[in-house]
């Protein structure tokens, strides 16, 4: 059976490469005679695995040895209540800005443990873009800001951060994890889920500043204290092993392509092709304003539900699959993370294109 081409926002595909060595693998990794599946998270062989996919990051991220680089499970969703768990233990207060779902979501989130407020929203424009942060709405004392710099649903990036001073910055970058480079050192913490980027789901990725460790509330359980897993290294308990190998290879992928410039570049010319045709087409409009649009997510809509339900259905049929927009907004969605080729979204553009001469004929 032929691959698809797989537009989901997660899990999301990944590089061939990377399945089909992962499937060489899969009964004998590196002559052990045993799968990684199998391989206890205390042997020889797979602290090698853990620790050269944390130098990968760090290599390829330009991560400063003052970051402590976790591999987690329980999703990014569950970093919503980790953060205010180990971090809003100063003042109790925490600023969040709301571009969309997820940073909405874990506004909420935050706000079971102390004094959260939103600096920014764009919850009336339907997280059609990125708020502006005014500096004056930003509270010196607070103990960390929180963004989302990739909004999954809603398709925006947040190419400018915000000026907090020297408060913390904390990032969820779930969906856009390792699409460009990204200086670490204006952050405290960023975070993200695997399956979009970087590996299967069920690890969680966490790059934290050293000095930001140690002050969880005691009352903070165990498996969500960042400093109980920065000193065992991910290892208190079995860690997610066959997701962090996949991770591994990943991470040799993008190394071997040429790192995150090429990435980013990559990346770029996938969402030209993709957004030149929505800004031409009669029949199918983008969604967010073109300054916040996501290189990720590219959601987009006709004028009638009917319609949208008409190209998801095409679509699924002619093996561009997961196409279908997120059920908080409907429409439709491409997801086109890094392991997508070029190919696939010129291939989908080409599609895009006949089904609306179609419908201008059939007329």
């Amino acid at each position: 059976m032929a691959r698809v081409y797989n537009f989901s926002a997660g899990p999301s595909m990944l590089p061939e490469s990377v399945l089909n060595r992962a499937a060489d693998e899969m009964l004998d990794y590196n002559g052990t005679g045993e799968s990684v599946m199998e391989m206890s998270h205390r042997s020889k062989e797979y602290d090698a695995i853990i620790k050269n996919a944390e130098a990968l990051f760090r290599e390829l991220m330009n991560i400063p040895d003052n970051y402590k680089v976790l591999f987690l499970q329980g999703g990014a969703s569950t970093q919503f209540a980790a953060i205010p768990l180990n971090f809003m233990n100063g003042s109790g207060k925490a600023d969040y800005v709301v571009s969309g779902q997820w940073s909405n979501k874990a506004m909420k989130e935050a706000q079971k443990y102390g004094d959260v407020k939103v600096v920014a929203s764009s919850k009336e424009q339907n997280f059609s873009c990125v708020p502006d942060v005014p500096k004056s709405e930003l509270r010196p004392d607070a103990d960390y800001v929180y963004v989302c710099l990739n909004e999954t649903v809603h398709g925006n990036l947040m190419r400018t951060l915000p000026d907090v001073g020297d408060v913390p910055l904390i990032a969820d970058i779930s969906s856009c994890f390792l699409s460009e480079p990204l200086d670490i050192t204006k952050f405290g913490m960023v975070f993200g889920g695997a399956q979009k980027n970087i590996a299967p789901a069920g690890l969680t990725i966490c790059i934290i500043r050293e000095d930001l460790l140690g002050n969880a509330r005691e009352d903070t359980p165990t498996m969500l204290d960042y400093k109980i897993m920065a000193d065992n290294d991910s290892l208190y308990n079995t860690p997610p092993c066959y997701n962090i190998y996949i991770c591994m290879l990943v991470l040799e992928w993008i190394k071997k392509l040429g790192g995150l410039e090429k990435m980013k570049q990559h990346n770029e010319a996938k969402a030209k092709i993709l957004y030149n045709f929505l800004d031409e087409s009669e029949m199918f409009k983008g969604t967010v304003v073109k300054k916040d649009r996501s290189l990720m997510n590219v959601p987009f809509v006709t004028d009638s539900e009917e319609l949208n339900a008409e190209f998801i259905k095409a679509c699924t049929e002619n093996g561009f699959i997961n196409i279908k927009g997120h059920r908080s907004v409907g429409g439709m969605r491409a997801s086109i993370y890094n392991a997508m080729p070029i190919e696939g979204v010129e291939k989908l553009v080409d599609f895009m294109r006949e089904f609306e001469l179609e419908h201008k004929e059939a007329k």
